[in-house]
């Protein structure tokens, strides 16, 4: 067409002055300066034959080139894109800059004047360095694309390089950041699309030039961007890869670069083999396969030196193992290729040749490596980063099984690999999930092979090497925030690494922030679990020599003793014999050094801690601040492990030896303490830290999971601190009474101060209490004192600060003698007869606020200047405000005392007492009233006393004060549900709740008079199970809680002991079923069966014998088969393990347990809609326990056989396949007749109704009568009925032709299957009745999921609710639990997928085509369409496929890819709004980005089709017409138009009169139509398939 156009203007004139003079004037278009392009390639082209002009052409030339095209240039460079005015489109721009380039590029070829080409390029390169960011680099880079090959490469040899550098260097981005990083992108991809290609045609210094830019070190994937450094490798990879041919070609080879012999290249490659961006891992791939390709032609020997170090090279290349290195690079290519698809079917049958590149690399002779490691790092790189996590978890679990078949030579890559990518993938907690099948409470398959590839990986590294990669590894599990799952695996698989001296200080730092940076969020025994692994750790890899006792005491402070290092258990075991074997190695401890001590022993550096702890140094200043806990808890940690220690080491010396150390490293406190009531001088501070060290040291030294009276280390310790009883009470008596607490920040010695008292007091209870003990004293003066206290402070003298503090003291102070009486009843101190306790507590003002003193006040009382900012705290309304809370806590923890101890003074009619003794006791009402303002005052944490005195008051006050009563349900319920995610405080607080609103009392009353209390507890009851499906153990608390006290009830009271459990067996029926559904990704492990247990043994310890008992369960029966009904009609079909059939499967198991305790009465009311349940459409497991349950039934009481029979008299539409239900129930008739002495008339019933059923259409029901008639027939047989002979023949001919059925095919397996299915083969009805079949053998063996199964130690370990009195019938006693879950019509599912996975290798893998041959990918985003397929070695057709009609963008979408796949010239839509469209994309895949789409509106297609028939197209209707032509007989032009009609109305008439011919696809169906997109592809794939035959190439 160029051709054409310039012959017809040379034609017109042939002085080629005047035609390019015309060209020059007038707009400059795009079509003009094209025009202009194609007139002076014309007139290159004839110059070059010698045909052109004379002088005149090159002047012309010149004169275009000065006076137009670079003026134009200029002005282009000056004019962004986008501008105030343009003038022209982008895109047109873009035409014209290309087309005055190339018109540029020949004028200075026509001109002769090489100086001309040297200038504008000088001048090109001045813009493009200063103003790169801008549009106008495009028309540089234009520019120097047309100039660069006239250059002469000797002349203008530094212009080239100069040129060259300064492309590299924005090719590679060098000088985009910030925010503009956007234009610095387009610069490079212009640059190494057009620029760079034209520098490196140059070669010689141009090319060395390139080549040296990418090859510096500052260009290495650290430092620079891999995806711009591919997209110019990919680029230039024709220039920098040498090129095979012949001795020519070798002397050009021998000058140029060969990138395969340089590292950088191949790092460059492989950091694009890992990105993110796709676009980027096909150029690293297609270098790849170009060097590997390039060396197989070649034939030539070739090495990549090695980065670093003797390892292998990272390519290389030999002629004598061509065959296996192209098998290897084959197969990694395959792999990579692959691992695009992101779908595991696809991936998986790859594996294994993954193995085989493994065998490829190591050398078997010498053991080291032949390829560079790093190679296939990159494939489990790619596989973990996957979007798809199954990809991710197979990848993982390749990679760990690496060392369970073969030794892999040790490699820096590896190491580096798996601190970095692997445990990067490893922090994902998905893949630690389950394997299908696998057991509930079993390891996960990922973390036992993490914990043994880590072993086995770590015990073959170099010694030198083990060190620092062991910290690398646990420095990495601090580097982010892990979740809880992947740090336990990390933990136990490092825990589980052989002992070796491998960590030191740094190490142990290093575990150290572990537990403080990564566990602080988790869960409670996930973190305590982490915990105890790292302990492991610690020990097994720390070099003692390292480390001083100090390094590893503070380690053991980040341990949560009562998480994980709890003294008694098998961890503090191990920890104790690891010190006494080490103690003698470790490093000296700055404090033994400090006071002159320089041995190690472990008693040696104790007992200088003791020392130092108890010591006060004469220069520390005093300071209201308490000291902090953590030194008193290493302190007392480190004695009890000394302690224990020594115990290890004589382990029979008795309690003598015991006692002998404990007094050497406890002297220094005891001496201390045995001074406190005598030295009235001695500094708080010391004083502080002595009682914080008996608290931390009484609390440690308590034993778990023993008897602490078997412990002698705790005896002892008692008994010292008890010969201190007298002394430190007298001193804490002192400091709470005589008003030395008197500032903020005493509040916390008080605190302490109680604490030790109570810690004294249980001390004294366990030896045995006696009334003359000097803690009883103290008790009973602190009880007057405080009373005395705080009778004073309300003669309304103004407040200060001290006042207020002591009465907070004093009412603390009493709140800790209520609450030791209350729960030890031997400290009662007065009779029953009120006190002067009781007499002032039941006159307290209660919720009585503290008067907040003022500043100036609190500046007198101000002791040190450290304590300003407590006083300020102190002074602000929050700080008060907590003071005063806590006051009005202790008040209701002395009346709640109170209330207890006189319950039965509480008047229950709402009449007052005229002169109550004890007011806040005998005018309840009032109380009640104050409780409800406490709990609007009070936080959250503080409410439990006020809860405590509820559940005395309620009881008392619901008749008479119900709203009352109503209101404090609701305010305590609005506490609960507020305080869901706080645990610390939870569940005390829900026990409390549950304990007063579910009281027994409480709800005997309310159902009683049934009036709004009943109903709100109710509520809030259905509102509890809803907070359980959130939060797990919620329902257990108040099922518990309700069984307990009805058992309890139950057992005291007379028959009518249920009759209220009855009004709330709503509850019981909630419990027995539930049980939240979680999607597999959600569960998590709860302990949702023991509500369900509870309900069970509640159920079990029932008594059918007892009226309220058998009441309560037949109401309950009756709300089960309602529920049952309820769950059928809201789904007809419902899936296995869904809600609605865990639910149902519920029912019936609980129908079963209540079985034995209902009666013949009850069960002929509800017999009808057992059976009738039956019928209903359900799953195999709830068909089990309804069959079961109708066995039992008829076995127990024949009468309801008459019935049974019934239902096979139902009409044949209405039965359809549930009749199997009953005929298994008959296949048990010998179970059934059991205990019947005459069986003929019911065997005979039997036969004639078994035998009408072996003969249904249905073959699921005839296998169902089949196995029914011959079960009876056995008993038949058995019992020798005369009477059946008539019906042997016809019996025994149906049972030998279904037992000889020829063949293998269905029928005869599924035959075989039914008869050894369980439920017919081993199931007995009466012996496998127990509380283990029904929850744990019968839902595995139907193939319920696991978190249904419940098993029968559960329902031992929970002891809440006694076992009732016939244990043994919670056990199966026969061989049923022995069998193997299976399905009869299920069996054979699967088998084949397990072979399939077994093999090796496979034969055959998917690979889907990568469509770029032997060229270069994309190059350049801003490429017209053509341009870049035709880069990408894609094959471009003439076909032009039409689909303006087509409204569906799912249709569109997939006529798009198809088009894109075939190498369709364009598809031609309706509207390009289109390609926005979700399901359009979903469809294409992204092929519009590779096919040029064009938009002609439906009214515009006539005009468009008499264009393109005036362009030679042949216009083709796919669509059927009486003269359309079949598709198998139809030849296609090359030049061919597809137009496909709509959807519905195919393509109107008024365009089938445009159409050339119309073609139909031949149809053998009754259906005369196909989707529009099926009938395009089939054409498309046909024109494709005639233009491939006719160009003699079979491959597309």
């Amino acid at each position: 067409m160029e051709c054409v156009l310039a012959e017809a203007l040379l034609s017109q004139s042939r002085d080629p002055r005047a035609l390019l003079g015309a060209l020059c004037q007038g707009e400059a278009s795009a079509e003009r300066v094209e025009t202009l392009c194609f007139l002076l390639q014309r007139l290159e082209d004839e110059e070059a034959r010698g045909s052109g002009g004379a002088g005149a052409l090159p002047e012309a030339a010149r004169e275009v080139a000065a006076g137009y095209l670079v003026p134009l240039l200029r002005s282009l460079r000056g004019r962004p894109a986008g501008g105030p005015d343009p003038g022209l489109q982008p895109r047109h721009r873009r035409r014209v800059l290309r087309a005055a380039g190339a018109a540029l590029r020949s004028c200075v070829r026509l001109a002769g004047r090489p100086q001309l080409a040297a200038a504008l390029a000088e001048e090109a390169l001045r813009d493009l360095l200063a103003g790169w960011r801008a549009p106008g680099a495009e028309a540089a880079v234009e520019v120097l694309a047309a100039v660069v090959p006239c250059l002469r490469p000797r002349e203008d040899g530094p212009l080239l390089e100069r040129v060259a550098g300064a492309a590299v260097a924005l090719a590679l981005g060098g000088g985009g950041d910030g925010d503009e990083a956007g234009p610095a992108e387009d610069a490079a991809a212009l640059v190494a699309g057009r620029l760079l290609p034209v520098l490196v045609q140059c070669g010689g210094a141009a090319l060395r030039a390139v080549w040296g830019g990418l090859a510096a070190p500052g260009a290495s994937p650290g430092s620079g961007r891999v995806e711009e450094k591919l997209l110019v490798l990919s680029a230039l990879a024709e220039k920098l890869l040498p090129e095979p041919g012949g001795d020519r070609a070798r002397g050009a080879r021998e000058a140029g670069p060969d990138a395969r012999r340089c590292w950088r290249f191949w790092r460059t490659v492989q950091a694009g083999l890992g990105q993110a961006d796709a676009l980027t891992r096909k150029r690293a791939r297609y270098l790849l396969q170009r060097a590997v390709e390039v060396s197989a032609e070649l034939g030539a020997d070739c090495t990549c030196g090695p980065q670093e170090g003797n390892g292998p090279s990272l390519f290389w290349w030999s002629e004598k193992k061509k065959d296996e290195l192209l098998k290897f690079w084959e197969n990694y290519i395959l792999i990579m290729e692959t691992l695009e698809g992101n779908q595991i079917h696809v991936i998986k049958p790859v594996l294994p040749k993954l193995n085989n590149l493994f065998e490829y690399a190591v050398s078997e002779e010498n053991g080291c490596w032949l390829f560079h490691p790093s190679w296939h790092m990159c494939i489990y790189k790619r596989m973990f980063e996957s979007e798809n996590k199954i990809l991710t978890k197979e990848g993982v679990i390749h990679f760990l099984e690496l060392y369970e078949t073969k030794i892999l030579p040790f490699s820096p890559e590896f190491s580096e690999f798996i601190i970095g990518p692997l445990m990067d993938a490893l922090s994902e907690s998905s893949l630690y999930s389950r394997s299908p099948g696998q057991p509930i409470g079993s390891c996960s398959p990922l973390g036992l092979k993490l914990q043994k590839f880590l072993v086995t990986y770590i015990s073959l590294l170099p010694e030198e090497i083990k060190s620092s990669f062991l910290l690398k590894f646990i420095r990495k599990m601090t580097s982010r925030h892990w979740c809880a799952v992947p740090i336990l695996f990390l933990s136990k698989a490092l825990a589980n690494v052989p002992r070796h001296k491998a960590l030191g200080i740094d190490g142990l730092l290093a575990l150290r922030d572990v537990i403080h940076c990564t566990m602080i969020t988790h869960q409670i025994l996930l973190r305590g679990a982490a915990q105890c692994y790292l302990l492991q750790t610690a020990m097994n890899l720390l070099d003692v020599e390292k480390v001083s006792l100090s390094d590893v005491s503070t380690f053991l402070m980040s341990l949560r003793q009562e998480e994980s290092l709890g003294r008694g258990t098998s961890l503090w075991t191990e920890l104790c014999d690891w010190l006494r074997v080490n103690e003698s190695y470790f490093k000296p401890s700055p404090t033994c050094s400090s006071i002159g001590l320089h041995k190690t022993s472990l008693n040696a550096y104790v007992k200088s801690v003791v020392q130092e702890y108890v010591k006060s140094s004469a220069w520390e200043r005093e300071n209201c601040f308490m000291p902090d806990w953590f030194e008193a808890k290493l302190v007392s940690l480190m004695v009890l492990l000394a302690v224990d220690v020594e115990g290890m080491k004589t382990p029979y010396s008795g309690k003598q030896r015991t006692e002998n150390v404990l007094r050497i490293f406890l002297d220094p406190l005891l001496d201390v303490l045995m001074k406190f009531g005598t030295n009235a001088y001695m500094p708080v501070l010391k004083t502080d830290r002595c009682l914080q060290l008996l608290v931390k040291l009484l609390n440690t030294c308590r034993l778990k999971g023993s008897s602490a009276q078997d412990d002698e280390v705790s005896t002892v310790l008692q008994n010292f601190f008890m010969s201190t009883t007298e002394s430190i009470s007298e001193f804490i008596l002192r400091r709470l009474t005589m008003n030395e607490l008197n500032s903020v920040s005493d509040l916390d010695r008080c605190h302490l101060y109680l604490m030790v008292l109570t810690e004294l007091i249980n001390l004294h209870l366990k030896v045995g209490w006696k009334r003359g003990n000097p803690i009883w004293r103290v008790i009973s003066l602190l009880k007057n004192a405080s009373i005395q206290h705080l009778q004073e402070m309300d003669s309304g003298q103004e407040p200060t600060v001290g006042s207020q503090i002591q009465r907070v003291v004093s009412m603390a102070a009493l709140a800790m003698v209520c609450e030791a009486i209350d729960q030890k009843p031997e400290l009662q101190l007065d009779s029953l007869h009120a006190g002067p306790l009781e007499s002032f507590l039941s006159s307290l003002q209660l919720n009585q606020t503290l008067q907040k003193p003022h500043a100036e006040e609190q500046s007198s009382y101000a002791h040190p200047s450290e304590c300003s900012s407590v006083l300020e705290e102190s002074s602000s309304s929050q700080g008060w405000g907590k003071i005063v809370a806590q006051y009005i806590h202790d008040q209701w923890v002395c009346l709640s005392f109170l209330l207890k101890k006189y319950h039965t003074l509480i008047p229950t009619t709402g009449s007052e007492i005229l002169e109550p003794f004890l007011p806040a006791v005998q005018m309840p009402i009032r109380t009640l009233q104050s409780a409800l303002e406490a709990l609007t005052v009070l936080s959250s944490e503080q409410v439990l006393p006020v809860f405590h005195c509820l559940k005395v008051l309620v009881p008392k006050l619901l008749t008479s004060s119900e709203s009352l009563c109503i209101e404090s349900f609701d305010m305590a319920w609005k506490i609960i549900s507020s305080l869901s995610n706080t645990q610390l405080i939870f569940w005390p607080n829900l026990k409390a709740f549950v304990q007063f609103v579910f009281d027994n009392k409480v709800l005997t009353i309310a159902a009683k008079i049934k009036g709004q209390a009943y109903f709100k507890i109710k509520e809030i009851m259905y509102k509890i199970i809803e907070m359980s499906a959130i939060k797990t153990g919620v329902f257990n608390t108040l099922i518990s809680y309700c069984c307990q006290s009805w058992i309890v009830s139950a057992s005291n009271v007379s028959q009518g002991s249920l009759s209220s459990a009855k009004n709330y067996s709503e509850l019981i029926l909630e419990a027995c079923i539930f049980g939240t559904v979680f999607r597999r990704d959600q569960s998590t492990k709860r302990e949702d069966h023991y509500v369900r247990i509870c309900a069970v043994k509640f159920l079990c310890l029932l008594d059918g014998s007892n009226m309220s008992h058998k009441l309560f369960m037949e109401d309950l029966a009756i709300k089960l088969l309602d529920k049952d009904e309820l769950v059928s009609k809201s789904k007809k079909r419902y899936y296995v393990n869904s809600l609605q059939h865990r639910v149902k499967n519920r029912v019936w198991q609980t129908l079963l347990v209540l079985f034995p305790r209902l009666d013949q009465n009850f069960l002929n009311g509800i017999i009808d809609r057992i059976f009738q349940a039956g019928f209903t459409n359900n799953q195999a497991s709830i068909k089990y326990f309804i069959e079961w349950i109708i066995i039992l039934i008829l076995h127990k009481f024949p009468q309801f056989l008459p019935k049974f029979w019934d239902c096979f008299s139902y009409g044949e539409e209405n039965l359809k396949t549930s009749i199997c239900t009953f005929l298994a129930v008959l296949s048990h008739l010998d179970i059934i007749t059991q205990n019947i002495p005459e069986k003929k008339l019911i065997l005979k019933q039997a036969l004639i109704v078994v035998l009408q059923w072996c003969f249904n259409h249905n073959f699921s029901v005839r296998l169902y009568a089949l196995v029914a008639l011959k079960k009876l027939w056995t008993v038949c047989k058995v019992l020798s009925v005369e009477e059946f002979d008539a019906l042997t023949p016809v019996i025994e001919s149906s049972l030998h032709q279904v037992e000889s059925m020829h063949g293998a095919g269905n029928a005869k397996k599924n035959w075989q299957r039914i008869q050894e299915h369980f439920f017919f083969a081993t199931f007995h009805p009466l012996k496998d009745y127990c509380l283990e079949t029904v929850f744990y053998i019968l839902p595995r063996l139907s193939g319920l999921i696991e978190d249904e199964w419940i098993t029968i130690d559960k329902f031992t370990r929970f002891t809440d609710v006694p076992l009732a009195a016939g244990f043994q019938w919670y056990l199966s006693q026969t061989q049923l639990s022995k069998l193997k879950p299976g399905d009869w019509s299920q069996q054979d599912i699967g088998t084949n997928l397990v072979e399939a996975d077994n093999q090796a290798e496979w034969t055959d893998v998917q690979k889907k085509i990568i469509p770029w041959n032997s060229r270069v990918p994309d190059l350049d985003l801003e490429l017209l369409f053509q341009d870049r397929a035709a880069r990408l070695g894609k094959s471009i057709s003439r076909l032009i496929v039409v689909a303006s009609l087509i409204d569906k963008p799912t249709n569109l979408g997939g006529l798009c890819r198809t088009c894109e796949v075939f190498g369709a010239s364009v598809l031609v839509v309706g509207s390009l709004q289109c390609i926005s469209d979700k399901q359009f994309q979903h469809l294409s895949v992204s092929a519009e980005q590779w096919l040029p789409l064009v938009e002609v509106k439906p009214p515009q297609l006539i005009d468009y089709l008499q264009q393109k028939k005036t362009e030679g197209y042949t216009i083709i209707g796919v669509e059927q017409t009486a003269k359309s032509l079949d598709l198998t007989q139809y030849c296609f032009p090359e030049k061919s138009l597809l137009l496909l009609g709509n959807e519905r109305e195919g393509i109107p008439a008024n365009l089938i009169q445009q159409l050339d011919v119309c073609v139909e696809i031949p149809q053998q169906g009754i259906i005369r139509s196909l989707n529009v997109h099926v009938s395009g592809a089939l054409l498309i794939w046909e024109y494709t398939r005639q233009q491939l035959l006719s160009h003699g190439d079979t491959k597309p």
